[in-house]
């Protein structure tokens, strides 16, 4: 196998190279748009580098599940690093039709990364949830009700990312005064192999800091979909199911309610012949005023001119009343009474 490696090296390490250099460009490029065109293009040839790498992996066996991390040389642990790398640059990609497809992708990649440290023993963490043969702490027999928040599980998720975040800085730290005598050539096998590995670690945490990333945003985008697929049904109740109100009519008083009735002129409480025996018992008109045979439109309009007679008749004597007071009684006369 070493030697298949071996004879495979360059070519392998080109690749692997192409791939991280276009990685670390994109990372501090500075366009204003990631969907730039020559961004993207960077994004293909890194993508295209790193997955031709991977496959000569496969195809040569330098990983395998039975081995220890002692048996794998120093020279090939940078390999290792070739399925976080390509989750990474997989999430570059900008074509919001095929987003939800490049985060599951991207997300395989990084779990695959994660699983290989893993089974070497390089680092300590605990894979995602949902990731076959991975279950969560605690006892499956208390079901836990979805609408309260775990706070046992947000504090030590917290607690994780604390200690992940103190981790990195102390890795770039290292890395940074380690990578000089490592590209220079100058270090020693102890020194590759410890600067390859404290590489790996880092990546163990930006892995685990973009698969939680990425299951969020697919949480949005798994209820955007189903939002989109689910039938438009009803907003509101139909009219056909809306219970029927009785209409009303305000009124001020028991009288106006029983004279106006459900509150509608169309709709007639009385007769006008009920109405005319009503005035006539309240002696408002006389039985003589009734002409048999006359309709009782005619009635109506009779009872009007009656009740304008009467009206006159009364305002006529009020005014020869007044006529016959002043006619007595000089001008200012009320006045005088308070005279001193």
């Amino acid at each position: 196998m070493m030697a298949e490696a071996g004879a495979s090296g360059p070519r392998l390490a080109e690749l692997l190279a192409l791939g991280r250099r276009l990685w670390e460009e994109l990372e501090t490029s500075t366009e204003p748009s990631s969907g730039a065109p020559a961004v993207q293009d960077k994004v293909r040839q890194g993508l295209d580098a790193l997955q031709r790498a991977a496959a000569m992996v496969a195809q040569l066996e330098l990983f395998s599940e039975n081995e220890e991390l002692e048996e794998v040389a120093s020279a090939d642990l940078k390999y290792m690093l070739l399925p976080a790398l390509l989750g990474a640059l997989t999430l570059k990609q900008v074509d919001l039709s095929r987003r939800r497809e490049h985060l599951e992708s991207a997300r395989e990649h990084f779990l695959r990364f994660l699983k290989l440290c893993r089974n070497y023993g390089l680092g300590s963490f605990q894979l995602p949830p949902g990731v076959s043969g991975e279950e969560e702490t605690g006892s499956p027999s208390a079901p836990r009700d979805p609408a309260q928040p775990n706070l046992v599980a947000m504090a030590v998720s917290r607690t994780a990312k604390i200690e992940r975040y103190k981790q990195k800085k102390e890795l770039e730290n290292k890395l940074a005064s380690m990578s000089s005598f490592v590209e220079s050539g100058t270090a020693d096998e102890d020194q590759i192999r410890e600067f390859y590995v404290l590489q790996i670690q880092k990546w163990i945490g930006t892995s685990l800091e973009e698969i939680e990333s990425i299951d969020q945003e697919l949480v949005i985008l798994r209820s955007r979909d189903a939002a989109r697929q689910a039938p438009a049904g009803p907003r509101g109740p139909s009219r056909s199911a809306r219970i029927p109100m009785k209409p009303f009519i305000l009124t001020r008083d028991a009288a106006q309610a029983r004279v106006f009735g459900a509150g509608y002129p169309g709709l007639p409480t009385m007769t006008v012949d009920d109405w005319y025996e009503q005035r006539r018992r309240q002696g408002v008109v006389s039985s003589t005023h009734r002409v048999p045979g006359a309709s009782d439109e005619e009635l109506q309009k009779q009872q009007q001119e009656t009740e304008e007679e009467e009206d006159d008749e009364e305002a006529l004597q009020k005014a020869r009343d007044w006529d016959d007071w002043k006619d007595t009684h000089p001008r200012g006369y009320g006045n005088r009474h308070n005279m001193g």
